[in-house]
């Protein structure tokens, strides 16, 4: 092992007399993830061989075996586990190999927006996929662009004349739900501290106890960036957050600022948050009102922002839920494409 506890390993290298390492797909706090050979391609998701890291990989297998067993027909996109194994101390876990994450994608194509159609084809199968969880009593906790990976990344380039620069366009939109090393039982130990900052719920940050409905503002967070190619709450720093909140989304009500032990974030029942200081004028110049985000006033867009509207509700009670969001007209375009293709079939000779 090196000195951060990562296992030290060569391309050729076998692990298990079955799994060749060919490359290194990433790293993070938790270990790396390499793309191994086992008589066909797969992610190796290899574990530091650190205490903290080993007990969040097992709690990982763990929920990766049950979606496994309460999806064997594979109808929902979240990542599969095919095998897992400890390998001198190191848990590794075997995946199916996926393509790009939804943030490399973004990044590789010069954070270009995905169209109205793309996000509503991925929002659909993310949707659902969450939905799932939701339905058998887990949290994800961390969904962010970087944990929905696209299953097949292959593009199409063609130059955008109106950008005057050439784009990729994905030749197929199947995403899959990845990262379960966060995700929690509804009766387990909800820790106070859950998510990725730019994707955390207010409820988080104000220390107000939370549910599944925080995986719902972190997908409001995620549509949004697919629209705008940029994250929406760009900062480092919680009460900043929370302004940046209040310029896009209004004011955060009284009765949840009276709640929250955070006592410094709060000054008369609003938020303690000076406009005209130097992070004041930061806030005003980076976030504006969400509707002043709508790159076009028709419809569909309107539709989208509905939707995100009631997905960023800051009342986590009144937020809409993953199954209202899937029956949002937002989707009805894609309901009308399943039912023409339903009526196809059936007018087939």
């Amino acid at each position: 092992d090196d000195e951060e506890g990562h296992l030290v390993y060569h391309n050729g290298d076998m692990l298990r007399a079955r799994y060749e390492i060919v490359g290194t797909l990433g790293e993070g706090a938790f270990g790396k993830v390499v793309e191994c050979l086992d008589h066909s391609k797969v992610a190796l998701k290899i574990i530091k061989n650190i205490e903290r890291y080993r007990e969040a990989a097992m709690s990982e297998v763990d929920v990766l075996e049950r979606i496994n067993s309460l999806d064997e027909e594979k109808r929902f996109a979240c990542v599969r586990m095919l095998d897992w194994f400890d390998h001198h101390g190191h848990i590794c876990i075997v995946f199916e190999l996926l393509g790009l994450s939804t943030y490399d994608f973004l990044k590789e194509n010069g954070f270009m927006p995905f169209s109205l159609n793309q996000i509503r084809r991925m929002a659909d199968q993310i949707f659902r996929a969450v939905h799932f969880l939701h339905r058998n009593k887990l949290t994800h906790t961390d969904l962010k662009p970087e944990n929905i990976l696209f299953v097949d990344s292959n593009y199409n380039i063609k130059y955008n004349s109106k950008m005057k620069r050439d784009e990729k366009t994905l030749k197929r939109l199947d995403v899959k739900v990845v990262d379960f090393g966060n995700a929690t039982y509804d009766h387990e130990h909800h820790t106070s501290l859950v998510s990725t900052r730019h994707y955390r719920a207010p409820e988080v940050i104000l220390e107000l106890g939370w549910n599944q409905a925080c995986d719902v503002w972190s997908l409001g967070c995620i549509l949004i960036e697919f629209y705008l190619g940029l994250t929406l709450f760009q900062t480092h720093d919680s009460k900043e957050h929370l302004a940046m909140m209040e310029r896009v989304l209004g004011p955060i009500p009284a009765h949840l600022l009276q709640k929250t032990r955070k006592r410094r974030y709060v000054h008369h029942d609003k938020l303690d948050w000076d406009e005209h200081s130097s992070a004041g004028r930061y806030v005003r110049k980076h976030c504006k009102p969400l509707k002043q985000y709508m790159s076009s006033k028709t419809p569909e867009h309107e539709l989208l922002f509905d939707l995100l509207q009631k997905m960023m509700e800051y009342d986590s009670s009144k937020r809409i839920t993953l199954e209202q969001a899937i029956g949002h007209p937002f989707f009805n375009l894609l309901r009308k494409e399943r039912n023409g293709k339903i009526w196809n079939k059936l007018a087939e000779p």
